[in-house]
């Protein structure tokens, strides 16, 4: 709920930038910490350019080639900053990563993926890409509890991805409502001078600024920034009209592109849908820019850093109308 205040505040005053020091790498961060989803469909080296012009992030998926990483590098050096690595668990994993991040020096940041951050084999993979890589900064994840959280965070992780929100709550039962878990989760964070990324779940500039004003430092977004000219794939022609595939890497598209198909033992935890084309995606940005600047004027809040101290949150049953909207 909105709180009063003592003076109007333009949407144009509002600083969307936030400045990070990370408690394991120790280096500084300074950007609006909105990131690309690690999607092989939306997080790509075209996505990475145009996000880069506006000081934000893009995880990139981590099936590119070394020689792809090498050729964005040398033609795009300014966006290198605003990357990260992304890597599963696996041997073959992590020997990918090396030899990008040996090759191409100006990646600080690595993104390590898994769709259940609760193993004992992925808090030791932390530990060793920590123990490879002392001063770059790691994103790790998912989880949705305080406890794992602080768990990775004394592994060497610096930025924990937080959510449950593909189709993992529907097939295994197993999941937590995001709203909740990101509360809880930057509450436990930040008592270790640690920061957390809300991953998924929204679909509309409210939700990103939800995602703020409940404790998140970065928000990551999948859904919201598919259909896109600069995401991976073919415009098709579907009833009429232009549409795009988006699906999450643990859906059996992603399964049967990359791995050969979704192994008989387990379920696909990740949707494939058709999205509407969309064109480019620097209109999406602004779009989502104004929501949140928009947002910390209604709350009179001049900074994004104030956003979670000038917010309240109460229970619903409709967001909005669906009638006259």
């Amino acid at each position: 709920m909105p709180k009063s205040c003592t003076s109007p505040l333009l949407c144009s005053q509002v600083d969307l930038t936030r400045t990070f020091t990370f408690r394991n790498s120790k280096q500084t961060y300074t950007g609006i910490p909105i990131i690309v989803a690690n999607m092989d469909t939306v997080g790509t080296f075209e996505m990475a350019v145009v996000m880069a012009k506006h000081a934000m992030f893009t995880a990139i998926h981590k099936h590119y080639s070394l020689e792809e990483w090498k050729l964005f590098a040398a033609n795009h050096p300014e966006c290198l900053e605003h990357v990260a690595a992304s890597s599963g668990s696996g041997k073959a994993d992590l020997d990918k990563l090396t030899s990008i991040l040996e090759a191409i020096p100006p990646i600080r940041y690595i993104c390590l993926d898994v769709a259940n951050g609760y193993s004992e084999h992925f808090v030791e993979f932390v530990k060793s890409v920590r123990a490879l890589f002392p001063h770059h900064t790691i994103m790790a994840g998912n989880v949705v509890t305080g406890e794992m959280v602080e768990e990775l965070i004394l592994s060497g992780a610096d930025i924990i991805k937080v959510g449950s929100v593909c189709t993992t709550r529907i097939k295994t039962g197993v999941g937590y409502p995001q709203l909740s878990a990101v509360i809880e989760c930057a509450d436990s964070a930040h008592g270790l001078k640690g920061h957390i990324i809300s991953d998924g779940g929204c679909s509309c500039p409210g939700d990103v600024a939800k995602a703020f004003g409940a404790g998140a430092d970065f928000v990551m977004l999948g859904g919201m920034f598919a259909g896109h000219d600069q995401c991976a794939g073919e415009i098709m022609e579907k009833n009429g009209k232009k549409v795009k595939l988006f699906y999450g890497m643990s859906s059996d598209t992603a399964m049967k592109k990359h791995a050969g198909g979704v192994a008989e033992y387990r379920a696909s935890e990740g949707r494939t849908v058709e999205v509407p084309y969309r064109g480019d995606v620097e209109l999406t940005i602004l779009d989502i820019l104004g929501g949140l600047r928009s947002t910390c004027t209604y709350v009179g809040a001049a900074k994004l850093k104030e956003l979670s101290r000038r917010t309240t949150f109460i229970r619903v049953t409709q967001q909005h109308s669906q009638v006259f909207s």
